[in-house]
């Protein structure tokens, strides 16, 4: 059973982050599940750091985006947004070119907090980035 509040295709979501850093490091919104949104990110040089390897921030920028992006399909815009409060990543394994998918999905669905695990894979499948990310839901006048 879905778990969204907002019926958005992927495109519709790819759309809100025109002209943002998103679009800039080619983060992309590929698949919204019923219970998981899932993306892309190149492992190009806007993503590198300087060993030629996926720069951590860019992998916490790319969980970030999903489980805000997640956490913002399950409220009613009209009442309520999400906004981050903390995220944390482990780095298990380094990157030098190709894509990195990111899932995301929930652990806790709260009425005024909400916790996602996002993790990160190479093309291959292996494990590249966990992370955990806590948005606090508001009311939607607070961001207005």
């Amino acid at each position: 059973m879905p778990i969204w509040k907002q019926q958005l295709t992927p495109d519709a979501v790819n759309a809100l982050s025109r002209n943002t850093m998103m679009q800039a490091i080619g983060i992309r919104i590929s698949e919204i599940g019923d219970d998981y949104v899932r993306g892309t990110m190149p492992v190009d040089a806007r993503t590198h750091q300087p060993y030629g390897l996926l720069h951590g921030g860019a992998s916490v920028a790319l969980a970030e985006t999903l489980g805000s992006f997640a956490a913002m399909l399950t409220l009613d815009p009209a009442v309520e947004a999400a906004v981050g409060l903390d995220i944390n990543a482990n780095h298990v394994r380094g990157v030098k070119s190709g894509i990195v998918t990111g899932t995301a999905r929930a652990l806790h669905l709260g009425r005024s907090t909400q916790v996602w695990e996002i993790r990160i894979e190479d093309e291959q499948g292996k494990l590249v980035c966990i992370s955990r990310l806590t948005m606090a839901v508001i009311p939607s006048q607070a961001v207005a």
